[in-house]
């Protein structure tokens, strides 16, 4: 096998095993040139095993997005805990982005109390909620409607992201793997929420502990870039070390009433 061959095979794991890398990290991990890199991957391409997206290749070798139905009935006495211990921390005058996803969306049930607190949201969920809490202000960011997800998609969003100073961030996931990496499975999303993180002085993440030891097709951030992680008491030890690792802080929700 030739020099040539035993990169690309290193380079086809090397995304396998990261679902997301950009092509300036593959540049410097490999220590090739930027036009080497669009070669390799476009063999890569060609093979099958993985594809180009904006900035970067994500793996091919991913599950299908599971409906969003079948996930908000998954575990949704865990999420209603973490949506209630989330709905804590905000405050009166705060300017919340909340992420579309099963567990964020019980953020809008804990709100009754709160006055003057602008969310914007790409969640069809969140906005239908928000319709019965007259106190609370909604801006919808602009796009399609991905079904499977229940959420607007398009780059106008991520660029309408872009123009605001938002103050919490509330995140969901498909999954966060033992070494910290945040993922989801929409590629759609990816960009805004990355979008929404950069844009925003406090990150939260929210997730009920089966999401702990999973991996999604996309990295969309790392456990080190969160401020605190919501999840549930029934959290396993090794998320909380690897929390404690980080300096994550981490508030364990306890059970709720329905």
């Amino acid at each position: 096998m030739s020099m040539k061959s035993i990169r690309i095979k290193q380079m086809e794991e090397y995304i396998l095993e990261h679902d997301l890398v950009s092509m300036e990290k593959l540049r410097d991990t490999f220590n090739i040139s930027m036009n080497t890199v669009r070669l390799d991957v476009a063999h890569l391409v060609k093979k099958g095993t993985v594809r180009k997206i904006y900035g970067g290749v994500c793996s091919n070798q991913s599950k299908n997005l599971i409906p969003f139905e079948e996930r908000q009935t998954k575990n949704s006495q865990e999420k209603k805990w973490v949506g209630k211990a989330g709905a804590k921390l905000i405050e009166d005058g705060d300017f919340v982005y909340i992420d579309s996803g099963s567990t964020t969306m019980y953020l809008m049930d804990y709100l009754g109390d709160c006055e003057n607190v602008t969310i914007i949201t790409n969640s069809l969920n969140v906005i239908n909620r928000a319709l019965l809490l007259p106190k609370i202000n909604i801006i919808s960011l602009p796009g399609t409607l991905e079904r499977k997800t229940n959420s607007f998609v398009s780059a106008d969003a991520v660029r309408a992201l872009e123009k605001y100073n938002i103050k919490k961030a509330f995140m969901a996931s498909s999954g966060i793997s033992d070494t910290g990496m945040i993922t989801n499975s929409s590629p759609p999303e990816y960009e805004i929420k990355k979008a929404a993180i950069a844009n925003c002085q406090e990150v939260y993440l929210m997730i009920d502990s089966s999401k702990y030891g999973k991996s999604a097709m996309m990295t969309y951030a790392e456990l080190s870039e969160m401020n605190k992680i919501i999840v549930d008491y029934k959290a396993n030890s090794e998320l909380l070390q690897l929390c404690e690792r980080y300096g994550v802080e981490v508030i364990l929700a306890q059970e709720v009433e329905d």
